[in-house]
């Protein structure tokens, strides 16, 4: 019995010297946690969408911290997070415009050349005829594969094209990594002139194609007296640094593709192309 009380003593001392050993080195060796860390993490919305470049917020918080990412780079928390972030690091408040992002296509209005009936992916339907159902080949596809990466419900396919609902959109432009035929775009949100086109053909071909797809006529580029759009690569481009939102380009296409609006409206009542 002596014995066995012995062992347990000396297995108690033991524990007790080990614990104390243990203790004594995790205050020697302990990684000291920047405090401001929790406090960057904090000002993130916490979406972990990776519109960033970095896996989650906290890993873009730490590289805020480490001066290897700059702050401002947060969508969903624009202005606010920027500011908070700023005030935390004891820099100059970062100016952050928001951007949502932009379908450039109205696709209900082109051919198809084939028929799919895979499941709905657009990056599945890229593998029919080579490039996809559409006869436009730098149409949406309008199976949604945008629509699984958008973690705030803002982007819907309506009537065969996705649509953005620039209220909802944060601008993590998720979205424009996982479109197959880059077809979304990110634009200043209070842009009120926006050519949802993304067709690089000539305009005889895009015609056979697209009741609405762009010419190329330089029309719009001809009545601008701002040098804000232009014909580039067969497709009208807005300059927004010199735009100054008077639509006279939107008033003279003769497709009136070129929308004198905003982003929450869309141009849809061009009759659609016979499939």
């Amino acid at each position: 019995m002596d014995k066995v009380l012995y062992a347990v003593a000396v297995l108690a001392a033991l524990g007790a010297v080990f614990g104390a050993i243990l203790a004594i080195a995790s205050k020697i060796f302990a990684v000291k946690v920047d405090e401001r860390l929790p406090k960057l993490t904090a000002a993130l919305p916490g979406a972990n969408c990776g519109g960033c470049g970095y896996a989650g917020c906290q890993a873009y918080a730490q590289a805020v911290l480490d001066g290897k990412a700059k702050i401002g780079l947060c969508a969903a928390g624009g202005a606010e997070s920027a500011k908070q972030m700023s005030a935390i690091m004891g820099v100059e408040a970062v100016e952050v415009e928001k951007k949502v992002a932009m379908v450039k296509c109205r696709g209900r209005h082109h051919l198809s050349k084939a028929r799919y009936d895979g499941i709905a992916d657009c990056r599945s339907a890229m593998f029919v005829t080579g490039n996809g159902p559409s006869a436009c080949p730098f149409s949406c596809l309008g199976f949604g594969t945008c629509t699984t990466v958008c973690k705030f419900d803002a982007i819907h396919v309506i009537d065969g094209v996705a649509r953005v609902d620039a209220d909802k959109c944060t601008g993590c432009m998720q979205c424009v990594e996982a479109c197959p035929r880059k077809v979304i775009v990110p634009v200043t949100y209070d842009a009120d002139i926006v050519i949802a086109c993304s067709n690089h053909d000539r305009g005889a071909k895009t015609r056979k194609v697209c009741d609405v797809g762009c010419l190329g006529c330089h029309l719009c580029e001809r009545e601008c007296e701002h040098d804000a759009i232009h014909i580039v690569d067969n497709l009208a481009v807005i300059d927004y640094s010199k735009c100054v939102s008077c639509g006279r380009c939107a008033a003279i296409c003769p497709r009136h593709l070129i929308s004198d609006s905003n982003l929450r409206t869309d141009m849809d009542e061009v009759p659609a192309m016979q499939r």
